[in-house]
């Protein structure tokens, strides 16, 4: 062995001697009385929370020093005579012959008070082994004979519900939570003072130490976990998901007890797969979620259990690898809409926004109109949509556009504009693209149900159903199949404050195609009442920095008129310039003005 390691040029590992003060003590008979080291399971116990092996102590004891009589970090426990010394006195009793050996009160690990180091012995391992699996040891002592033990009362949960004192304090302490400033006509003079205020919001955050706003709360990084933490800052403050879930109309409770129901109805052979629901709930774990940001601790919270779940839920993307945060916010809706749906009852369709408060939410209808180009017959299809994905102007020459950074946000030239070397779009203009007739090439004829053959056609899409909260997704990521490879659209996206979706609506569009010839259907809603809501606000940006393959997720949120940047646990100020300046991915508009039904259930409270 010595001549092989000589010949390859390494050294032999050797191994640190065996402690001389640990063989005394098992030579001189330590412990004797039990078995040697074996027997100290008796005096080790399992840590009721985190399940780590600990020195056993009485209820409500707390070991202290002997000699300073200070209570930690790390005290250890004599072998021989069960003293408690800190490390800073644990030599001094290590002087007397003997007493050497001594235990970690709070780890269970052998230490040498006189080599000052950890020690190992084989016996004392299978003693923490024994302690660990021993079913006894977690728990508590059996009562005394004569005495009568105490029974827990079990109470039910019952759903909380205001009463009449409980309602006017809720009342003299709540707020709107849209306010409307001036009405349609004046909506230039109205941004400009939003953004006035808001600059001023963003000077005065930034010179003095102004608390943060009600359940804005940092997020950790558990791991590449940024895409996560980004769509969920979103959808933490998305006014009808946080009412919804803040007003307990999702509990975790209730939802656990009926999930039991649910799978101890079902026969003995699906017991299994009936279990499966109750080990994790999307919508569950995103009630705690709730519950902890808007308790008023400032701490930032990890979503660890949240993410476990995702994993349970969505197994093929249970690494800790960078993912996609529109892939994770579609897969996170679904998840909550399986979970929520009732299984008993007529599954509603998700254009009706009926089915859950993920699609109640975020659901919308698109319309589809095929038209054929030789005889004018149009088939028109409804689909649903919880986003609506736009594409980039990919074609734009870069050199037609470098002149229009300068006068962009009233004449300011932002050094961020200037590394954007792949152009400008805007908001509108993805719009523009997105319902902008198309020719359906020759190798994409469709059937003509009137022609009775194939023919080349034309495709227009619009929205017919704006959602609550609507939700853009810029496709910046780009995969060429043929080419075999990817790559990222860093062109710059201008997209407004306030949104005006009119001019994309179904109605808009035939209206425009066809004139006053046009006429509501009667399963189709009337133009004032979808027109009237197409006035959107911004209050979400997620941002992707960085590379494809090496990249950054972040949120900029808009609470009480000021902006703030989301970057997983960091929370600070910052100006509607900075948020203009962001690679926008995904963008969160919410209606204006939102209007209730009082002859159908309430959707929102």
């Amino acid at each position: 062995m010595s001549s092989n390691s000589a010949a390859d040029g390494t050294r032999p590992l050797r191994l640190p001697p065996p402690c001389s003060h640990l063989a005394a003590y098992r030579s001189c008979g330590g412990a004797a009385g039990g078995g040697g080291l074996r027997s100290l399971h008796r005096c080790l116990r399992r840590r009721p929370p985190l399940g780590r092996p600990e020195v056993h102590r009485e209820p409500g004891e707390v070991p202290r020093c002997a000699s300073c009589r200070r209570g930690g970090p790390r005290l250890y426990a004599c072998l021989a005579c069960a003293a408690v010394s800190c490390l800073h006195h644990a030599p001094d009793h290590a002087s007397a012959p003997g007493h050497e050996i001594a235990v970690d009160v709070d780890r269970a690990e052998l230490f040498c008070a006189a080599c000052l180091d950890q020690v190992y012995d084989h016996d004392f391992d299978a003693a923490v082994v024994i302690a660990l699996t021993m079913p006894a040891a977690s728990r508590p002592p059996p009562p005394q004979p004569g005495s009568r033990a105490k029974r827990p009362r079990r109470v039910e949960y019952r759903p909380w519900a205001p009463d009449a004192p409980e309602r006017a304090v809720i009342g003299r302490r709540s707020s709107s939570l849209i306010v409307r400033e001036g009405n349609a006509s004046s909506s230039s003079t109205i941004t400009t003072a939003n953004s006035t205020a808001a600059a001023a919001a963003a000077t005065s955050c930034a010179t003095s130490s102004a608390p943060l706003p009600w359940g804005l709360r940092g997020l950790n990084n558990l791991g590449n976990t940024c895409f996560m933490n980004s769509v969920l800052q979103a959808l933490l403050h998305t006014p009808l998901l946080r009412n919804y879930f803040l007003s307990d109309r999702h509990n975790r409770m209730v939802c656990q007890q009926k999930s039991r129901k649910k799978a101890y109805s079902k026969e003995r052979s699906n017991a299994r797969d009936a279990t499966v629901g109750l080990q994790f709930c999307l919508a569950c774990d995103l009630d705690a979620m709730y519950s902890a940001v808007f308790s008023g601790d400032r701490k930032p919270y990890s979503p660890a259990k949240f993410l476990y779940s995702w994993w349970r839920y969505a197994s093929n993307l249970a690494n800790y690898q960078q993912h996609d945060a529109h892939e994770f916010f579609i897969c996170m809706l679904d998840g909550i809409h399986e979970k929520e749906q009732d299984p008993g009852k007529r599954p509603s369709h998700v254009s009706s926004g009926e089915c859950c408060i993920a699609h109640r939410v975020f659901s919308g209808t698109l319309r589809s109109d095929v038209t054929c180009t030789m005889c004018g017959f149009t088939s028109t299809t409804y689909d649903p949509c919880v986003d609506i994905s736009l594409d980039l102007d990919s074609k734009q020459d870069p050199t037609k556009v470098t002149g229009s950074k300068l006068h962009m946000n009233g004449g300011e030239a932002n050094s961020m504009f200037a590394s954007q070397t792949c152009g400008t779009s805007t908001l509108m203009e993805c719009l523009e693209r997105f319902t902008r007739p198309e020719k359906l090439g020759a190798d994409q004829k469709l059937f003509c149900q009137h022609c009775q053959v194939r023919q080349e056609s034309l495709k227009q899409m619009s929205i017919r159903k704006i959602p609550l909260v609507t939700c853009f997704h810029i496709k910046r990521f780009e995969h060429s199949s043929m080419r075999k490879m990817s790559r990222k659209v860093d062109q710059y996206l201008h997209f407004p404050f306030s949104l005006d979706l009119a001019p994309y609506l179904s109605s808009s569009i035939l209206r425009a195609r066809y004139g006053n010839r046009v006429f509501a259907s009667s399963g189709d809603d009337s133009d004032t009442s979808i027109e009237s809501i197409s006035n959107l606000e911004l209050f979400a940006v997620v941002t992707h920095s960085g590379k494809l393959d090496a990249g950054h997720y972040l949120t900029y949120l808009r609470l009480n008129s000021q902006w703030y940047r989301c970057d997983d646990a960091w929370i600070t100020c910052v100006s509607e310039r900075v948020v203009r300046a962001s690679q926008a991915y995904m963008l969160f508009y919410v209606q204006k003005i939102l209007y209730y039904k009082a002859s159908e259930n309430v959707v929102v409270s």
